[in-house]
């Protein structure tokens, strides 16, 4: 939604600009005034386009997943010691000719049931998550035709991080939670 936002935005400033450009030229040609109210709106705009990809890129959270068309993938799988349990979901995007994402959820079960969200990629064809110990999860997501796009990790659960375009990594919001955030090297 809010990338939409930004794309509306963007196009609206270029507009903007554009028309402010073509009457600076006509002010210098027909020697009037210079368009100060154009100025002011275009770097209005410019403003508010730059404030939303900030808060975009830096105050990233996992709340724009469609929760309305979750399906559910394996898991729940408990940990060794049964403090954990985690659960996989895949989120369809773009219709019939787009993608399946995943993420991996975890709960705490000492800790009243607390939910985090601690790995979130693009799904492929093969993808599986087992317990390595009380507080370590693999997560194995990757594709045996295509070896460059490996998305397989090993995490602790306790204090690592997961998502593969890195949004989560720049988030300010979400590096109080993690000491160690992944992404894919794309």
């Amino acid at each position: 939604m809010i990338i939409l936002l930004a794309l509306f935005m963007a196009f609206i400033t270029i507009i903007l600009l554009f028309i402010l450009m073509i009457m600076i030229v006509v002010s210098v040609i027909k020697n009037k005034p210079f368009p100060r109210k154009m100025l002011i709106a275009t770097m209005s705009c410019t403003l508010l386009l730059g404030s939303t990809i900030i808060y975009e890129r830096y105050f990233f959270t996992f709340e724009e997943i469609n929760q309305a068309h979750v399906q559910d993938g394996p898991g729940p799988i408990d940990s060794p010691d049964d403090t954990y349990s985690a659960s996989a979901y895949y989120e369809p995007y773009g219709g019939a000719a787009g993608g399946v994402n995943v993420w991996v959820e975890v709960i705490n079960h000492a800790n009243d049931d607390q939910t985090k969200i601690i790995y979130y990629s693009d799904a492929k064809q093969d993808f599986q998550m087992n317990w390595v110990d009380d507080e370590t999860l693999k997560i194995k997501n990757n594709d045996p035709r295509y070896q460059n796009q490996d998305r397989s990790v090993t995490l602790d659960v306790t204090s690592e991080i997961y998502h593969d375009r890195g949004d989560a990594c720049r988030s300010w919001v979400l590096k109080q939670d993690y000491d160690d955030c992944y992404e894919a090297d794309l």
